[in-house]
């Protein structure tokens, strides 16, 4: 949402420039919305966490990254549709840039939104992500209502949008409405809950088991125990500064340390008694069973998050488990992002963009690329022709045609 407008143009085929104006502010009918979590601010929550936990942040944002894959393909029969995907909107992002940040809010939040600009005629069409955390629903489920900051609402600084396939003429005369992804939840009606909800608690723990680590790098690895101090203090208060005095040289956390002052005798009997636990392999193994539980919540993989580089990198292991994502995840959570795209394309541009696909490779290569076709399959077992011509191809023509395709 911007706070100042915009102008600038897109054009589809052959029809008359128009202007476009990004989302500017408007009067809010009703300030009256359907809370986010209980305090109405679960995707700070939610967003908070993913910065705190390495695990969880990394399967998110490689999830989010598959998912959006490397580009698209698409036939070559409308050039309007090759334009629009290298220019989806005023703002001069690619449709690719609008997908990358869908669905991240997606896989993060559970909930993702893309605002819709067009005209009484059709003329233009934009595509714009809005930032999930700065949109609420409605109270009567056909609008949202966006603002910057949601802990101090302010009804005169919101703007409110028709939900999808609703559209609605704004002030500066285009036609305005709102997508709305979320992830199907029972019990859960206004908004989605993201996959790995079941995996908060242990995305907290590795967090926690981290903060323990670097506490015990910051203070040294000292011992937690007892500190014994024989000295004279002739009140209360003079004693609470020599315990403030030596807890600013000493303590530490962990490595924390109690301190009794006594009455000092003739001889200084001052002595530190450490109290150990030998607790290591237990924090090591709650770490290691959060970071497992996390992944089996975003029902993810490990191979494909990093997790198992210290041990061997398999190709093989990499790839087996990239097909499974990809027939289990990837290939339906695209499905459900592009559906509605594609409708509006046609309904509102005229553009049929059934052959439109996202690009999907894996991230490694388990055959160079010098290889034949009919040598790959040969090597996988399959049926092969060394005499077809359509087999004679390299495989990194195949590559290449692909990355032509990315727009």
């Amino acid at each position: 949402m911007e706070n100042e407008k915009k102008k600038s143009f897109v054009t589809i085929g052959n029809r008359k420039k128009a202007p476009l104006l990004t989302l500017s502010s408007t009067t809010v009918e009703s300030d009256e919305y359907w809370r986010w979590g209980d305090d109405n601010m679960m995707p700070s929550a939610l967003s908070l966490m993913s910065r705190r936990s390495t695990t969880h942040r990394r399967i998110i944002n490689d999830k989010s990254d598959y998912i959006a894959g490397k580009g698209f393909s698409y036939g070559d029969a409308d050039p309007r549709l090759a334009a629009f995907v290298g220019h989806a909107n005023g703002n001069g992002e690619s449709l690719r840039t609008v997908l990358s940040r869908v669905t991240f809010d997606k896989s993060l939040l559970g909930n993702a939104f893309v605002e819709v600009v067009t005209d009484h005629n059709g003329s233009f069409l934009s595509l714009y992500h809005q930032d999930a955390s700065c949109v609420r629903v409605a109270r009567d489920n056909k609008h949202v209502i966006l603002h910057h900051n949601w802990g101090s609402f302010k009804a005169k600084e919101a703007v409110t949008l028709p939900l999808y396939p609703l559209f609605e003429e704004q002030s500066d005369g285009s036609l305005r409405s709102v997508i709305h992804y979320k992830e199907y939840e029972p019990m859960f009606t206004h908004y989605g809950v993201p996959k790995y909800i079941a995996g908060m608690s242990v995305s907290a723990i590795a967090y926690k088991t981290d903060c323990w680590n670097i506490s015990r790098l910051d203070n040294s690895f000292q011992l937690s125990g007892v500190m014994m101090l024989d000295t004279g203090a002739s009140n209360e208060e003079d004693a609470e500064q020599i315990v403030r005095t030596a807890q600013r040289q000493f303590a530490g956390d962990p490595g924390q340390v109690m301190f009794i002052v006594r009455n000092g005798q003739e001889n200084d009997n001052s002595q530190f008694i450490p109290l150990t636990s030998n607790n290591e392999g237990d924090w090591n193994h709650l770490h290691d069973q959060a970071t497992s539980d996390i992944v089996i919540a975003h029902s993810w993989f490990r191979s494909l998050s990093g997790l198992d580089y210290a041990s061997g990198f398999s190709a093989e292991r990499i790839l087996h488990e990239y097909e499974v994502a990809l027939n289990t995840v990837i290939l339906a959570e695209q499905e459900e992002l592009l559906s509605p795209l594609k409708q509006i394309l046609l309904n509102v541009a005229g553009i049929d963009a059934s052959t439109l696909e996202v690009i999907n490779r894996p991230p490694t290569r388990s055959k160079p690329i010098y290889m034949k076709v009919w040598e790959a399959r040969k090597a996988d077992g399959l049926e092969y022709d060394e005499m077809d011509e359509r087999q004679q191809a390299y495989l990194s023509e195949i590559t290449k045609y692909n990355v032509t395709s990315i727009k």
